[in-house]
């Protein structure tokens, strides 16, 4: 029986593949770094439909699942203004 390796992608509230992380990520944690840090950079500048992250993890059988959902890109950066 052969392992399965997990590996993990980042797409839009839309479903389709994110138009700037459009990569593979061998870690959960790598994937959720990835979508922190735009959301804290140039994401920040988009619009909250646009900011919005949902990482996906490839199944056994080749299909995707949504697994989570980075807070941080759900929110509104926070503005650094008096």
């Amino acid at each position: 029986m052969a392992l399965h390796r997990s590996r993990y992608r980042l797409v839009g509230l839309d479903g389709l593949p994110h138009p700037v992380l459009d990569a593979h990520y061998d870690t959960l944690e790598t994937a959720l770094d990835e979508a922190r840090s735009w959301c804290a950079g140039q994401g920040a500048a988009c619009a909250l439909a646009g900011r919005g992250i949902a990482v996906e993890v490839r199944t056994g059988s080749g299909n995707w699942r949504t697994i989570d959902y980075p807070v941080s890109c759900l929110k509104r950066p926070m503005s650094s203004a008096p």
